[in-house]
């Protein structure tokens, strides 16, 4: 007789997977990969790179798992652990940045990235949808994951500011600013005052 796998709670999943039963672990990628995948997009604003710290979020989370709470939301220890991932992508990047600018070319070509949306993303909800997810990327990480971890993934208050390691009151003023900063942007963008002027 096979478990049913969708049947079992995280914590039951937790459990059966630190056992062996890598089908556990399945279970848990397949009900959180796709919050996983929207935090990581948000937080660095390219598609392929956040697929990358997908991966790299629960490789971390297998690793990790016997340290997990089941007292605690799966969903706000894997975003926790995500949040992580996209902290560390974005020093590395900051590093490579920089290496880019003091390192001579030596006459290879850098590659150009086309701004362009797909074909396929070419209907205008898409097209808003990718503005303001670039937008969002543009906002400082502690406004971001705030406003990701809130807005996006639906996470409480209280799980937000245990994820962060913050008070409900910071998270509480710090999605006022990272709401109030997306929209400057957004406003900026299509060259409308800000509202908050």
């Amino acid at each position: 007789m096979s478990l049913d796998w969708t049947s079992l709670t995280d914590s039951e999943l937790a459990t059966l997977s630190i056992a062996g039963r890598q089908a556990a672990f399945g279970e848990i990628m397949r009900r959180y990969r796709q919050p996983v995948f929207r935090l990581a997009r948000a937080c660095t604003g390219e598609p392929d790179e956040a697929l990358d710290l997908v991966q790299e979020t629960f490789v971390s989370a297998h690793q990790a798992l016997s340290r997990y709470d089941a007292q605690r939301s799966m969903k706000a220890w894997l975003s926790a652990i995500a949040i992580n991932k996209c902290r560390d992508w974005g020093r590395k990047r900051t590093v490579r940045r920089f290496l880019s600018f003091a390192l001579p070319l030596d006459g290879q070509a850098e590659a150009v990235v086309d701004e362009e949306p797909a074909a396929d993303a070419a209907a205008a909800d898409r097209q808003e949808l990718a503005r303001v997810t670039r937008a969002i990327a543009t906002l400082p990480m502690n406004l971001k994951e705030v406003l990701v971890l809130r807005t996006i993934e639906g996470l409480s208050q209280a799980e937000t500011a245990d994820v962060l390691g913050v008070s409900q009151k910071a998270v509480e003023t710090r999605l006022y600013r990272a709401r109030a900063r997306l929209v400057e942007k957004l406003n900026a963008a299509q060259g409308v005052g800000s509202p908050f002027a």
